[in-house]
């Protein structure tokens, strides 16, 4: 009984901490309606030599979603909300907690994450990671965790999938424009609400 005790005390002192180190990283995370800028995707495959890698834009609006534009090496556009996903390939519902995932990180609302995750992390002054290990059942199949690091902005997402394969997103040229261009309006606008 005295274990049993012991272990809810520890259990609830790792889920204070780690509500203070969020809410202190949130804190600090520029929270604009529109962020834009680019990236660099590094995909690592158990089967391949050396990564794949692409580079491209990216667009996050709050009320409408995320457009993710892939330059190199072969272009490509998608388009996701918490609904859909719209690709070359058409468009498709994505598992609620997918959805919710890819706004959340790139809107840095890091109190919905916790959500479908379990999150530890650490808040230094210059920086800080957070590691996301899923929560939602049909997540743990494809991911076995999400590492996040930033400063005022989200800078790195490394993801390790259960098959082996990992793929790692460097974000620069972070801007927070006002409004969305004509461009970006007309892709969302391509995306079911």
């Amino acid at each position: 009984m005295i274990l049993k005790a012991l272990f809810l005390f520890v259990l609830s002192l790792n889920y204070s901490y780690a509500a203070d180190v969020l809410a202190d990283i949130t804190a600090r995370l520029v929270k604009t309606p529109i962020t834009e800028g680019e990236f660099q995707q590094e995909k690592r495959l158990k089967i391949l030599r050396k990564p794949l890698i692409s580079t491209g834009t990216f667009t996050y609006s709050q009320s409408k979603g995320v457009i993710w534009k892939t330059l190199t090496p072969i272009p490509s556009l998608l388009l996701v909300n918490e609904a859909h996903l719209l690709t070359g390939q058409g468009e498709q519902a994505v598992p609620p907690a997918f959805g919710k995932v890819f706004k959340a990180m790139l809107g840095g609302d890091l109190q919905q994450l916790s959500e479908g995750f379990i999150i530890t992390g650490e808040d230094k002054k210059s920086a800080w990671t957070l590691q996301l290990t899923p929560k939602d059942e049909m997540l743990k199949k494809i991911i076995s965790s999400i590492v996040l690091n930033g400063d005022i902005e989200l800078r790195t997402v490394e993801m390790q999938e259960v098959n082996g394969n990992s793929t790692r997103i460097s974000f620069t040229k972070i801007s927070h424009p006002e409004q969305l261009s004509s461009e970006q309006q007309a892709d969302f606008e391509r995306l079911s609400p």
